[in-house]
């Protein structure tokens, strides 16, 4: 979670959304790490999940992330659930909950939904939540 904490950082240094990912191999090596960027590129999917993800594939040169880890700050919204399966990420560790878009757990939890033709990922919630939280509250507060 350090790694992905610092990747949100750089997010909200650079005025995008504090929120970062890192996709661990499944001896814990570093294959992506990604933090929004969506006003940068400008590219609407341009999430720090998404990012970490397509960084990992390219890495190991495999769409299947069989055996990894995605670490997040922010609980992953639809989309980024949808490419979690697609990528079939067996695990998810989050921070923050995001009660306005949380596809894991909080709105919808489309990654434990059986009736989807995907494996079930494990998924542990609220890994350093307090911390993540600040970092979007500091963020909007300042914004606002």
């Amino acid at each position: 979670m350090d790694l992905a904490l610092a990747e949100a950082r750089v997010a909200a240094e650079v005025g995008e959304v504090p929120v970062g990912a890192v996709l661990l191999g499944p001896t814990g090596e570093v294959l992506g790490t990604g933090r929004n960027a969506r006003e940068a590129v400008p590219d609407p999917t341009a999430h720090a999940e998404v990012i970490a993800i397509r960084e990992a594939a390219l890495a190991t040169g495999d769409r299947m992330l069989s055996g990894c880890t995605l670490v997040v700050t922010l609980e992953p919204c639809v989309m980024c659930a949808g490419v979690i399966l697609a990528a079939r990420v067996p695990r998810v560790v989050f921070g923050a909950w995001d009660a306005k878009a949380g596809a894991v757990g909080s709105i919808y939890d489309l990654l434990r939904d059986g009736r989807l033709p995907h494996p079930v990922p494990e998924v542990v919630a609220g890994v350093r939540a307090g911390e993540c939280a600040a970092l979007l509250e500091e963020f909007f507060a300042e914004r606002r």
